[in-house]
């Protein structure tokens, strides 16, 4: 098939229906209304009447343009006998007064093509009249970006209130440790008074807490014992305990009388009947008892022989053993918090915007990150492309025979990637010396096919259909899938891949990009630059 002007058989009116090719098929479209104020919305109506048999695909994304497009609506289906009726409707506006044109929206009706009519439209301004309405300064603008891509500011506003929580919640946490810290590093005797002093500011028998008050009590002495004396007075009972003393006593290594002995016992007894049987001895007898707690400690205290140069050194030792088990304990609590703030902010992600699209936020994902970044738009070759790529296309330099050289006033070539690779770009222009040359677009094909084959590729399957820019380069396009062996892995890939061939401005252009079809971002990429794909020269 040899590049010519064409003029196909049929026309587009609003609200009048388009006859495909075929016959098989009517397409119409129209819009609600053909002035809008600046702002407002206007309905876009696109109706295909066809068969069961065939698959229909609506024009997607911003294909309106200068019009924007607010929203696209799910496509309505009606069956009337044998044939289906396809509604699709689309919102768009314009922000900017003036007479615009909606161009031209391909529709794929099976393996047809139909193009629907370019509409002219009127935005008018807003009056406002300046007398009754007040008048403000613009405001500066704002940047938004409401993109995934900036999945750490998300992060940010969860783990900053979860961090300030931890960080109150380990504060005090701290502030009540050290107090208890410090506390333990006094001797037993001195905490032992203290607490008697926390008792006697406490207030409990004013409070008629006995049980309270008397399990403190017999605590404060419990504990004193069970550090100087006995180191099993905690979970003795009170029999249990006098025994021991008085055994200590007899071997000789507690110098404590015996009626002192008695006294405590007597106490501990009644502790026992406040806490287990709610007795409540009068407040006299109770300050009383905690007298003689107060004199048990401070006899123990005497009675109690000088420790010995080991067992100074062994209490050393143990106390330092304490200190590191302390601090090994404090730096797994802390790791844990942080593992669970990250990990219930990550849960909260992976339930809201899915796995893999957390994971290839984080880990990174090639094609995502082309998909991102911020494109730019550059003219290739001569006679000119005009193409929208993530990364600048570079020149490939390609040195042409004296044969070529005849025909040829010039052969330019821009790539990125490798067609072996997971995504591949390339643009080649041609210039002919004589203005009048003929393209042979299928001769380019078969050309295409064996060079990806040369490089390559195997498997190749192709489709082609008759392609139009929205500027009006009429050219063809090419499509279908693919297979390669990635030299990395050493694994068969599958690919697919898009071909553009234009014979414009006395010469040849070609744009030819090929991906792997399972990779997610990959497709949408692809289609990007194909839409983008413009020749200066077309009207």
């Amino acid at each position: 098939m040899k590049l010519r002007n064409k003029v196909f058989g049929f026309c587009v009116y609003i609200l009048f229906p388009l006859y495909g090719l075929g016959g098989y098929a009517q397409v119409s479209s129209a819009i609600d209304s053909t002035s809008i104020r600046i702002g407002d919305q206007m309905r876009y109506t696109m109706q295909v009447e066809t068969d069961s048999t065939q698959i229909v695909v609506f024009p997607e994304g911003q294909t309106f343009t200068p019009l924007e497009v607010i929203e696209s609506y799910k496509t309505d289906t009606t069956r009337n006998t044998s044939r289906f009726l396809l509604t699709k409707e689309y919102a768009l506006t314009q922000f900017d007064s003036g007479h615009y044109t909606i161009p031209r929206q391909k529709v794929m009706v099976g393996d047809q093509v139909f193009f629907t009519d370019s509409l002219k439209v009127e935005v008018r301004d807003v009056l406002v009249d300046t007398t009754k309405q007040k008048m403000y300064e613009i405001k500066p603008l704002v940047d938004v970006d409401a993109s995934f891509s900036n999945w750490r500011k998300y992060i940010g506003w969860i783990l900053i209130p979860l961090v300030l929580i931890g960080l109150i919640a380990f504060l005090l946490l701290r502030r009540k440790k050290r107090k208890e810290a410090r506390e333990n590093e006094l001797p037993p005797y001195e905490r032992a008074i203290l607490a008697l002093q926390r008792i006697d500011a406490s207030h409990l028998l004013e409070e008629e807490s006995h049980k309270e008050y008397y399990s403190q009590l017999s605590d404060t002495a419990r504990k004193y014992i069970d550090e100087e004396v006995y180191d099993h007075a905690m979970e003795s009972t009170t029999d249990e305990l006098i025994e021991r003393l008085d055994e200590e006593i007899k071997s000789g290594s507690l110098n404590l009388d015996k009626h002192t002995v008695e006294e405590l016992k007597n106490v501990l007894k009644t502790a026992d009947m406040a806490k287990f049987a709610k007795s409540k001895p009068d407040i006299g007898t109770a300050k009383a008892d905690r007298n003689v707690i107060e004199r048990v400690i401070n006899e123990t205290k005497e009675a109690i022989p000088e420790p010995t140069e080991e067992e100074l050194l062994a209490d050393e030792e143990y106390r330092k053993a304490a200190i590191e088990k302390k601090r090994k304990k404090k730096i797994i609590f802390g790791s844990l918090a942080v593992i669970g703030a990250l990990g219930i902010t990550l849960l909260i992600f992976i339930l809201t915007k899915g796995y893999d699209v957390v994971k290839d936020s984080l880990l990174g994902h090639p094609t995502k990150e082309l998909a991102e970044t911020e494109w730019i738009s550059s003219t290739y070759g001569s006679p000119p492309v005009t193409v929208s790529s993530p990364k600048v296309l570079i020149r490939n330099s390609f040195q042409l025979t004296e044969e070529q050289k005849q025909v040829l006033k010039g052969n330019e070539t821009f790539v990125y990637g490798s067609i072996l690779g997971n995504f591949y770009v390339a643009v080649s222009t041609i210039q002919f010396k004589q203005q009048q040359q003929e393209v042979d677009l299928e001769k380019a094909v078969e050309g295409a096919i064996k060079g990806m084959e040369a490089q390559g590729a195997k498997n190749i399957t192709f489709k082609t259909e008759e392609y139009e820019t929205l500027r009006g380069a009429k050219g063809l396009k090419v499509f279908g899938e693919m297979e390669a062996d990635n030299p990395i892995t050493k694994k068969t890939q599958k690919g697919e891949y898009l071909m553009l061939y234009f014979g414009e401005g006395g010469g040849f252009q070609q744009i030819i990009v090929v991906f792997n079809k399972e990779d997610r971002y990959a497709k949408d990429v692809a289609q990007r630059i194909i839409n983008s794909v413009e020749l200066k020269n077309a009207e």
